[in-house]
């Protein structure tokens, strides 16, 4: 049976180095955009996070050749011929968002399914934006399960909320395949704009080209363009991963190298670094980058105001930070975070449950530092970004903190519990063993 992530306080300071995994976001458009194009693509990164998984699996049952060698993926990307009706994909929106429109290249009908936790989320704007591409689909309320029928969309003028950039991004992919052109138009508040930077460069790499205009909420995507595959395309290392490690080094006594396979200057989350500095982190830069070494003798952060806008994924763990933080840290922009794999607002909320100050409204949390915390047990609501966060709150809490579904963060950075550990962190899963019930005589 499922046990629990116990997390004990660490007192000794923390030594080592931590190699940054490859970026999921860019492996995810980088797949399916391999998919796209007719030949072979290169993606250089592997990564053996649990979402890359379903990627690399839905892709497969779409009829898309994916070979493993070494760190290399190799995508045979052409025409989707379905192995099966019925595609699942998993727990991973980022993968539901961007791949549910191009279901319109298969030969055949095909259904797209996902687990418990990703059909609960409404998805009613993005499949009505599909339609008005042109996409032909079915879906009973407004959620997956998505049947959707083969057939290029015609193109033409779609207006979206910018409250999810995958939903854009998701249109952004399918949108060069129509047989006409077609306008993207983003209404209301526009968040993750970084995300859909990161779209955007992946396209013009497999020869798609789309013209934004300044305060990018319009986006123009001539039709019948084709992907053309990559020789050789470099995973970006990925910041996202990386911030969890980096807090824990901010709230340790630390000498800590970060070292990634490639620079982290085009990530979505790069704001992270900035954040952390402003807080007070030491935070040193060599090899173009590459390297970040977070070295000190002992520190308080301090106190800041982050525009959450652009950090979605960073939030959970920032609020670790600024828990513990000399002052006041108002963290701003932050309603978008309640849709993702859970509401990190308010996961992120039970801080308070281990001491901290803290309040919420919708899109906005006041943080007030405080100088300790306690051990708890909390719920990580199977939320990987969630699990890792509080867990590096347990490692300054006193006592033990006790987090369920202690496997999450499988979902993007499997080698989370191997770095932290080796850095001089205490971090263990304890398996709940089942009861054994007395024989009667």
């Amino acid at each position: 049976m499922m046990g629990h992530l116990h997390v004990c306080r660490t007192d000794a300071p923390l030594r080592g180095t931590i190699s940054v995994p490859p970026s999921k976001y860019h492996a995810h458009r980088a797949l399916i955009m391999g998919s796209l194009a007719a030949g072979l693509t290169r993606v250089v990164g592997r990564i053996d996070a649990k979402h890359v998984g379903h990627t690399i699996r839905a892709l497969r049952n779409l009829g898309i050749g994916i070979e493993i060698k070494d760190n290399t993926y190799l995508v045979q990307g052409g025409d989707y011929r379905p192995s099966t009706s019925e595609v699942s994909l998993g727990s991973c929106g980022s993968l539901a968002y961007f791949l549910i429109g191009l279901g319109c290249r298969s030969e055949t009908p095909v259904t797209f399914t996902a687990e418990k936790q990703l059909r609960n989320r409404p998805i009613g704007a993005l499949l009505e934006a599909l339609r008005s591409l042109g996409v032909r689909l079915e879906s009973q309320d407004d959620r997956l399960p998505v049947t959707v029928y083969p057939g290029l969309p015609e193109g033409g003028h779609v207006k979206i909320q910018g409250t999810l950039s995958q939903w854009i991004s998701g249109l952004l992919m399918v949108a060069p395949l129509a047989t006409g052109d077609s306008t993207i138009e983003v209404t209301g508040e526009l968040n993750e704009r970084h995300y859909l930077e990161l779209t955007v460069r992946m396209l013009k790499k497999f020869g798609v080209e789309v013209e934004v205009s300044p305060d990018w909420r319009l986006f123009q995507i001539r039709g019948n363009q084709t992907y053309k595959p990559r020789p050789r395309l470099v995973l970006s290392s990925d910041i996202s991963s990386a911030a969890f490690g980096l807090v824990a080094a901010s709230l340790h006594p630390s000498d800590i190298l970060f070292t990634a396979t490639r620079s982290c200057d085009d990530h979505p989350e790069r704001a992270v670094f900035d954040v952390l500095s402003r807080m007070g982190a030491p935070l040193e830069f060599n090899d173009h980058i590459r390297e970040l070494r977070l070295a000190h003798d002992g520190l308080r952060l301090r106190g800041t105001t982050i525009d959450c806008t652009d950090l979605p994924d960073a939030l959970p763990v920032l609020c670790v930070a600024a828990a513990l933080a000399e002052g006041r840290t108002v963290m701003e922009n932050v309603a978008h975070a309640r849709r993702k794999e859970s509401d990190r607002v308010r996961a992120s909320m039970q801080l308070t449950r281990m001491g901290a100050r803290m309040e919420a409204t919708d899109n906005r949390i006041v943080i007030e530092g405080v100088r300790h915390l306690r051990g708890q047990s909390l719920s990580s609501y199977n939320d990987h970004r969630v699990l890792m966060s509080l867990a590096i709150a347990g490692t300054v809490a006193e006592g033990t903190t006790r987090l369920t579904f202690p496997n999450a963060y499988r979902i993007s950075y499997p080698g989370f519990l191997d770095d932290m550990n080796s850095v001089g962190l205490d971090l263990h899963i304890e398996s709940r063993k089942p009861v054994r019930q007395a024989a009667h005589a």
